[in-house]
C-alpha cells in the first residue's frame, strides 16, 4: 500500500525545490479535478512506495483564494498519511500560521525549516530542540537548495507515516474562546471524524462561509460566538488570528534569537535599489534587454546558425570531419531507396523544412528560458511582480495579473490558468484577456526569423517585442477600466519577497529543460500535422482543368486561399498570400509562422555559402512591415490551445469571442498603424490608409485620456446602495 506524503509551506519557502529533490524525474504534472491549479505529485527517490504531494503555496487554510480551497479539501478529503511542512527559517512567525492551522487537522505533521543556511549565514539561531517541544511535533532543519538534509527530512516522514503516528497537539486559545469551541465541537455531528472536529469547530467560529452550513448542526452556534466578540470586542475572524499570533511570538521568543536585529540584510540593500520608484522600471528594462540580445541577437543567433545552417542545413565539422546535415541525409536516403516524387517531395519540402525550420530555433529558445529560469529561481521575478503591481495599479491592475503574464512567457496556456487565482471576476477577465500579448516561446522563431532575415540581427528587435507586449497591456488596462464591463478597483496584492539566492544549476537547467521538451513536442505532433497540411494545399492544386502537383506553388490550393484573404492583410503592409497564410496558420500554433515560410521560401535549400536562402523573404517585406507583421502576429489572437484555454477560464462562449475579437482587432488597429504611419514619416508617401492610421491614434489617445465616467458611476452606486 503507497504512502502518501503532503507538501505544505507558504509561496517561496522553497517547497517546489524540495520536492524536485525528492522526486528528481519522477513527477507526474495535471491539474486538480475540476480546476485549473497545477497539481504536481511524483515518488519518492528510492521508493516506488511513497508518492509525494506537492500542494499549491499558500498562508493559510482559510478559503480566499483557489489554492487555500484547493490545498484545504486535498488535506481534509484526501487525508494523507503524513505531512511534511516546509518553514522559511529566515520568516518563521509568518510561516508558522499556516503550520498551526496543519496541526489542526489531526494528521500527523513533520516540520521542515528551510534556509538554514541562511538563517546561520546571518548569525540568527534557531533552536530546533526546543522548537519541536514547543510544537510538540518533530522538526529538522534542511536546505532545500543545496540538498542538505531532505532526504532524511523525508525518511523521517515516511516513518511517522508508517507507523501511524500521532497528530501533534493543538495549541490552546484564551479561555473565552476555549470555551466556545468546546461548545462547538461537543455538538459536531458523526459526520466529521474526531481528528478534524477542532479544525471545523474553529472554522465554526472563524463563521468560514465555506463550511457554514455546518452551523445547523450547532445548537445556539452564533449566540456562543457573539458572547465571545462582545467579551473579547472584535470580530470571531481577528480574535482567531490575534490569539495564533500570541501563540507564535510565546514560541520564537524561546526558540528564535537574531542577531543586528536593526541591520539590513544584503537582500533589503539590493532591494532599495531594483524597486526604487524612480530606478526599477529602468533596470527592468536593461534586464530584459540583456536577456533578449544575448538569447536572440547573439549567443541564441550562434547556436540557432549552427543548427539551421548545420543540423537542418547542409552540415557541419565535426574534429575535422564534415557531418552532413538532416536534409541531406534524408535526400541521400530516398534517392537511394528509389521513393517517389510526391512522397519525396512531402518529406523533404513539408516535413523537413517546415518542422526543422521551427527546431531550428530551439537553441535560442533554450539560451531564453535558462535566463527566465535563473530571474525566477533567484528571486528577482517576484520583485517585477511588486514594481508592475505599482504601474498595473494605476491602470486597473494588480500584480497579481503579471504572475499568469510571467508565466505565460514559456506558454499562454498556462498563464490563461493561472489566472484562475486572481478572485476579482473583472480582474480575472481582463488578465485572460492580455495575457497572451506576452511573447510567449512559441513567437520566439517569430522574432529570432524577422530579427535576423529582416533587421539584420539588430538588438533592438527582441527586446522591442516584449515591451509592445508591456505596453498593450497597460493600454488595455487603461482603456478597459473605463467600461462598465470592467470599472472597479483592482484585487488587493499581498506577496512575500523571498532573500535573494543562488540558484542551482541543476533547478535551472530542469526548468529550461521542462519549457523546451514542451516545445519540442509540440513541433513533434502539432507542427507535424500542420506542415503536412501546408505542404499538401501548396503542393497540389488545379492546373488546366485537372487536380494535381503542381511545379508553381502559386499555382496551389493554399496560395488560391491566400490570395482570397490577402486583401485584409494589405493596409498592413504585407498583401502577399505567403504572409497572409502564414498568419493564417499561425492561429493553429504560433510557431507554424516559420514552419509556413519554412514550406513557401524553401528553407531547407541551402546556398553555397551554407547560409539559408532569406533573401526571398526579405524582398517581401519592408522593414515597417515586416515590424507590422510580427507586432500582428504577437498581439493577434493565440494559438487554439491557448483560445481553448481562454474558454475554460472565461466559462462563457460570449465572453471568449470578445477576448478574441478584442485582441484580433486591437493587433490589426496597431500594425495599421506602424505600417501607413511609418511608412509616411519614412517615404512621405500619404495615402487614404494614412488618413485612417491618424483617426486611429486620435481615438486611442482619447480613449486612454477619457475621465473615468463608468468607474465613478459605478462606485457611486454602489456607495449610495451602502448608505441606504
Amino acid at each position: 500500500m503507497s504512502i502518501k506524503i503532503a507538501l505544505a509551506g507558504n509561496p517561496n519557502c522553497g517547497k517546489t525545490t524540495l520536492f524536485n529533490g525528492l522526486t528528481g524525474s519522477n513527477q507526474f504534472v495535471g491539474n486538480w479535478p475540476g480546476v485549473t491549479v497545477e497539481k504536481k505529485e511524483g515518488k519518492l527517490k528510492g521508493s516506488k512506495d511513497v508518492i509525494i504531494m506537492d500542494l499549491p503555496g499558500i498562508y493559510s487554510l482559510s478559503p480566499y483564494t483557489l489554492e487555500e480551497v484547493v490545498a484545504r479539501n486535498y488535506l481534509i478529503t484526501e487525508r494523507p498519511d503524513a505531512i511534511l511542512n516546509i518553514v522559511d527559517g529566515t520568516n518563521l512567525e509568518r510561516n508558522l500560521y499556516l503550520s498551526t492551522q496543519l496541526m489542526e487537522l489531526g494528521i500527523p505533521v513533520l516540520m521542515a525549516v528551510n534556509m538554514m543556511d541562511i538563517v546561520k549565514k546571518n548569525g540568527d539561531q534557531i533552536n530546533i530542540d526546543a522548537l519541536s517541544r514547543e510544537l510538540g511535533c518533530p522538526v529538522v532543519e534542511i536546505s532545500a537548495l543545496k540538498g542538505t538534509g531532505i532526504m532524511d527530512a523525508a525518511a523521517k516522514a515516511v516513518e511517522l507515516a508508517r507507523a501511524g503516528g500521532k497528530a501533534a497537539p493543538v495549541h490552546e486559545f484564551g479561555s473565552e474562546v476555549e470555551h466556545v469551541l468546546d461548545e462547538i465541537e461537543a455538538s459536531l455531528g458523526g459526520g466529521i471524524p474526531e481528528a478534524q472536529k477542532r479544525f471545523y469547530a474553529i472554522k465554526l467560529f472563524e463563521r468560514d462561509d465555506k463550511i457554514a452550513a455546518q452551523m445547523t448542526m450547532v445548537p445556539d452556534v452564533e449566540r456562543l460566538i457573539k458572547g465571545a466578540e462582545e467579551a473579547m470586542d472584535d470580530d470571531a475572524e481577528s480574535i482567531i488570528t490575534n490569539e495564533r499570533y500570541t501563540y507564535i511570538a510565546s514560541i520564537i521568543n524561546g526558540c528564535y534569537v537574531r542577531k543586528n536585529r536593526q541591520k539590513l540584510s544584503t537582500s533589503d540593500k539590493i532591494d532599495h535599489i531594483v524597486t526604487n520608484r524612480w530606478l526599477a522600471l529602468p533596470i527592468f528594462a536593461v534586464v530584459m534587454w540583456i536577456v533578449y540580445y544575448v538569447s536572440v541577437t547573439t549567443v541564441g543567433t550562434w547556436a540557432t546558425d549552427w543548427a539551421n545552417d548545420g543540423v537542418f542545413g547542409e552540415g557541419w565539422s565535426l574534429f575535422g570531419m564534415e557531418v552532413p546535415g538532416i536534409p541531406v541525409l534524408v535526400e541521400g536516403f530516398l534517392t537511394a531507396v528509389g521513393c517517389a516524387d510526391w512522397l519525396s517531395s512531402l518529406i523533404l519540402d513539408g516535413i523537413v523544412a517546415g518542422v526543422g525550420a521551427v527546431l531550428g530555433f530551439v537553441p535560442q529558445m533554450l539560451v531564453l528560458f535558462i535566463f527566465l529560469a535563473f530571474l525566477e529561481a533567484c528571486g528577482y521575478m517576484a520583485r517585477v511582480a511588486f514594481i508592475m503591481d505599482r504601474i498595473f495599479r494605476k491602470f486597473g491592475l494588480s500584480g497579481k495579473s503579471f504572475i499568469p503574464m510571467l508565466i505565460g512567457t514559456g506558454c499562454g496556456v498556462p498563464g490563461i490558468m493561472a489566472s484562475r487565482t486572481i478572485e476579482n471576476d473583472r480582474d480575472r477577465k481582463m488578465t485572460i484577456m492580455t495575457t497572451t500579448f506576452i511573447p510567449c516561446g512559441a513567437k520566439l522563431p517569430i522574432i529570432a526569423l524577422f530579427a535576423g532575415a529582416l533587421f539584420g540581427g539588430a538588438s533592438w528587435v527582441a527586446p522591442s517585442a516584449y515591451f509592445v507586449g508591456i505596453a498593450a497591456i497597460i493600454f488595455s488596462g487603461i482603456i478597459l477600466k473605463k467600461t462598465k464591463m470592467f470599472a472597479g478597483d483592482p484585487a488587493p496584492f499581498v506577496m512575500e519577497l523571498p532573500a535573494y539566492h543562488m540558484p542551482t544549476v541543476t533547478n535551472v537547467l530542469r526548468s529550461m529543460w521542462e519549457r523546451g521538451w514542451s516545445f519540442i513536442k509540440k513541433a513533434g505532433t502539432v507542427i507535424l500535422l500542420s506542415t503536412i497540411f501546408i505542404w499538401f494545399t501548396s503542393s497540389f492544386g488545379f492546373v488546366d482543368g485537372s487536380f494535381g502537383m503542381v511545379e508553381d506553388l502559386s499555382d496551389g490550393i493554399l496560395a488560391s486561399i491566400g490570395r482570397g484573404i490577402a486583401w485584409i492583410f494589405a493596409p498592413l503592409g504585407w498583401g502577399s498570400w505567403q504572409a497572409a497564410v502564414a498568419a493564417i496558420t499561425g492561429l493553429v500554433a504560433k510557431e507554424n509562422v516559420v514552419g509556413t515560410f519554412g514550406i513557401l521560401y524553401g528553407f531547407a535549400e541551402v546556398a553555397e555559402d551554407g547560409q539559408e536562402i532569406w533573401g526571398t523573404l526579405a524582398g517581401s517585406f519592408t522593414a515597417v512591415s515586416a515590424y507590422s507583421f510580427l507586432v500582428f502576429n504577437l498581439l493577434c489572437a493565440p494559438c487554439f490551445a491557448a483560445m481553448g484555454a481562454i474558454k475554460r477560464e472565461m466559462n462563457n462562449a460570449k465572453w471568449t469571442w470578445f477576448a478574441i475579437g478584442y485582441q484580433t482587432v486591437l493587433a490589426y488597429g496597431v500594425s495599421l498603424c506602424i505600417y501607413q504611419l511609418g511608412s509616411w514619416f519614412m517615404t512621405g508617401s500619404f495615402v487614404i490608409g494614412t488618413v485612417a492610421a491618424i483617426i486611429l491614434v486620435v481615438l486611442f489617445i482619447y480613449l486612454l485620456i477619457r475621465p473615468y465616467k463608468e468607474s465613478r458611476s459605478l462606485n457611486v452606486g454602489v456607495k449610495a446602495k451602502s448608505a441606504a
